[in-house]
């Protein structure tokens, strides 16, 4: 336990100390916002939090609050002659709302966050889902977190971590999949340094490309850093599932009596011996057999996974064989025995629990009636409004039919897609259509907003009340502490106001949305989620009050909340249940639900498998290499935040590339000196350093847009990546992306 706390003036100064947790990453870090006359002036860790006893990370520290009175969003802006100018909130809304009325529901979209809070989300999964009608709802969580959705459905029916944080202090092995956590989780990556440093070490096993912090220490432990090329995860799991069957090393009964598909997964693992993986991954054969032996043979494996194999290619069969190598041990559910399938943003479980992005609320099922039936009830609306005549749109999906001109009136909330998605000069082209009526909600003006028609100022955090949900399921409470600046409003108010101006009824005539507050929102989604596998309903604001955060399902019966998911061995893959009758792995092609019933699941969980097969995109002699994209520990997703913090930018103050000492003494660059990365997409400029991926790739941090940078050289990674995702959780593939790389002489 230690305090952590960074404050603006003195201690005793300080007026008062409201209650929050941090957004900064998908850890959730329970924290107190320091506020002195109207303002916030610092933060301090909570040292009773389940999450992080106290701790908080470089972005929590140094850029929770600091952006809180730089050049923020304050007045609606509407285009006039191709200019943003102020204007009003009633003469924006009503702009916005006669541009919705003068289309047809599925001319909507809505691209939302990872960012807002839970209360938020529901309300604009109401609105899209019972008040327009439309299917055309993702978030940018499609961009960070759809696999591990996606990869928890296939293999136990339904969304939620199994895991609990708890199980870095109690397990004897941890393996991190594609995920380095000392730059996205770094607070978390101190409860296992700790273990590293206490008197029982647990095994670390790292497969990442790049020499990260959680290889290095993998290696100076006596752990392994597993370095597959990029592109080919599958073929490395196989080769791990293959391993522990081949020596015995799982337990056969508990498998026979909990899960199926065991002979079909050992028949597609049984080729993929060491030394084929090796050929493919291009991973010392030797390496992968000690990994499975750490694997197989420890008593308590804990095992988190995050972009390295949510956005590289298969996404979801390779998460999956995370599950799949717990379940053949059948340690899942115990202390120590965890899969954490991660966030990479703080709110992102709430968007899929509440159903603003591609999900039905409540970890529903598109595709059984009857939960169509219980939404239908629950907001007394005719089950035909509610777009369930087809899978829901995803992001990509969403996207290309803005291309296309069949979605012409876009919301996007609280996420910068112009930095963030693949591709930027197609996406620039689709935000620039002359047809599209573009709307942006945020707190700056973005890259994105440059483009709006309406924008409109929203509070950010400390500026307004709501609850959020980490990575492991805890609920945190976040108090308003501050007045957001301005006329700027939460994105509560904005939603309900939109709600109100549609005139959205329901089947008697009553107000769609009847609650007015973020506390009312929160009952009222408390009944949506009440009997479902992420239950709320035994949750309340004053039990969030208390001195942590608590992890759903809460029930009456259970009000401290759920630890561990499936300590009985039972998973909510009944067909009355699940949320998901799940898909080919390869294809994407969805199971019928008559299949899925013929399997008689029976609460047991599903082992599914595939072969490896070649990622879209390959190296060429014109382009060489492969760029593969993901974070630094000092900034979150595009720097609206943590570019706004002096400590952040002195610490990651702009955009740089990194080569292997290989590839690097082959273009005879050095560290420092400018290279310009190029794919048949885009190109990226910036200064180079040395050593830490692996040989034939390039990272770069995907960060660095414009905003701050207008007239320089090109800097969004971005710019290079491709324009394909994963067939079943439909996540863009960030990682493998063809390129070059040149020396700029100066």
């Amino acid at each position: 336990m230690r305090v952590d706390q960074e404050l603006a003036v003195a201690e005793d100064e300080v007026d008062r100390w409201v209650q929050s947790a941090c957004v900064l990453c998908s850890n959730g870090c329970g924290c107190d916002i320091a506020v002195k006359d109207g303002r916030m002036v610092g933060v301090r860790g909570r040292a009773g939090d389940r999450i992080n006893h106290g701790r908080l990370g470089p972005k929590g520290l140094y850029a929770s609050w600091q952006w809180s009175d730089q050049d923020r969003l304050t007045r609606p802006l509407v285009r006039h002659n191709s200019a943003l100018i102020e204007t009003s909130w009633d003469a924006a809304m009503d702009r916005i709302v006669a541009e919705s009325k003068r289309r047809q529901p599925l001319q909507h979209g809505f691209y939302t966050s990872g960012q807002l809070f839970l209360e938020e989300y529901y309300t604009l999964a109401v609105i899209g889902k019972a008040g327009l009608g439309t299917p055309h709802m993702d978030g940018n969580t499609r961009l960070c977190t759809a696999t591990a959705a996606a990869s928890l459905k296939e293999t136990f029916g339904s969304d939620g971590q199994p895991g609990s944080y708890d199980d870095i202090e109690a397990c004897d092995a941890i393996f991190l999949f594609g995920h380095n956590m000392a730059a996205t989780q770094t607070v978390l990556w101190s409860r296992v340094l700790d273990r590293i440093e206490g008197p029982d070490t647990p095994a670390i096993v790292a497969v990442d490309p790049r020499m990260t912090p959680v290889a290095e220490t993998a290696l100076r432990t006596g752990g392994v850093h597993l370095r597959p090329l990029p592109g080919t995860n599958q073929a490395l799991m196989n080769g791990l599932v293959h391993e522990l069957i081949a020596h015995d090393w799982i337990d056969r009964a508990w498998v026979d009596q909990h899960t199926l598909g065991y002979d079909d997964l050992a028949q597609t693992v049984e080729p993929y011996t060491p030394e084929k993986v090796a050929e493919i991954c291009d991973v010392p054969a030797g390496d992968l057999r000690r990994a499975a032996e750490i694997f197989g043979t420890s008593d308590r494996v804990l095992s988190t996974v995050l972009q390295g194999f949510y956005q590289s290619h298969q996404a979801t069969a390779a998460s999956c064989q995370v599950n799949n190598l717990h379940l053949l041990r059948g340690l899942i559910g115990k202390p120590g025995c965890g899969v954490l399938q991660m966030n990479g943003q703080p709110t992102a479980e709430n968007t899929r629990e509440c159903g603003a992005d591609g999900d039905l609320p409540g970890f529903r099922n598109w595709a059984n009636p009857d939960h169509i039936d219980e939404l239908a009830q629950l907001w007394n609306v005719d089950r035909q409004v509610i777009p369930h005549w087809a899978p829901p749109t995803h992001a990509m999906q969403l996207w290309r039919y803005v291309e296309q001109g069949s979605i012409d009136f876009l919301w996007i909330s609280a996420t910068n897609p112009a930095v963030s998605l693949p591709e930027l000069g197609r996406i620039r082209k689709i935000l620039d259509k002359e047809d599209l009526f573009l709307v942006v909600q945020d707190g700056f003006l973005t890259e994105t907003a440059a483009y709006a028609d309406v924008v409109l100022p929203a509070a950010l955090w400390g500026e307004k009340q709501g609850t959020f949900t980490n990575a492991s399921r805890t609920v945190h409470l976040s108090e308003q502490a501050v007045r957001p600046p301005g006329e700027a409003r939460s994105d509560l108010e904005i939603f309900l106001d939109y709600a109100d101006r549609m005139d959205f009824r329901d089947s008697d005539g009553r107000r769609l949305i009847s609650w007015r507050t973020p506390e009312d929102a929160f009952d009222a989604w408390k009944e949506c989620s009440r009997g479902r596998p992420c239950d709320y309903s035994g949750l309340t604001y004053d039990a969030l009050r208390g001195d942590s955060g608590i992890p759903w399902p809460c029930t009456p019966d259970q009000p401290e909340g759920t630890d561990r998911l499936y300590a009985d061995a039972v998973f909510p893959t009944d067909p009355a249940v699940c949320e998901d009758y799940g898909h080919d792995l390869i294809t994407g092609g969805a199971t019928t639900p008559e299949k899925y019933k013929a399997q008689q699941p029976a609460g047991r969980a599903f082992l599914k498998a595939v072969d490896f097969t070649p990622p879209p995109e390959t190296t060429s002699a014109d382009f060489p290499l492969i760029g593969t994209t993901g974070r630094s520990p000092y900034h979150f997703h595009t720097r609206t935040k943590t570019g706004r913090s002096p400590r952040l930018r002195r610490a990651e103050p702009r955009m740089w590339v990194e080569l292997s000492e290989e590839d690097a003494g082959e273009l005879r660059v050095k560290a420092g000196e400018t290279v310009v990365v190029e794919s048949a997409r885009g190109r990226v400029e910036a200064e180079c350093r040395v050593g830490t991926p692996r040989s034939g790739v390039v990272f770069l941090p995907f960060h660095f847009g414009y905003w701050d940078n207008a007239d320089g050289p090109p800097t969004a990674a971005n710019e290079v990546t491709i324009t394909e995702w994963d067939p079943v959780s439909k996540q863009p593939l960030f990682k493998v992306a063809a390129v070059r790389v040149r020396k700029v002489e100066r």
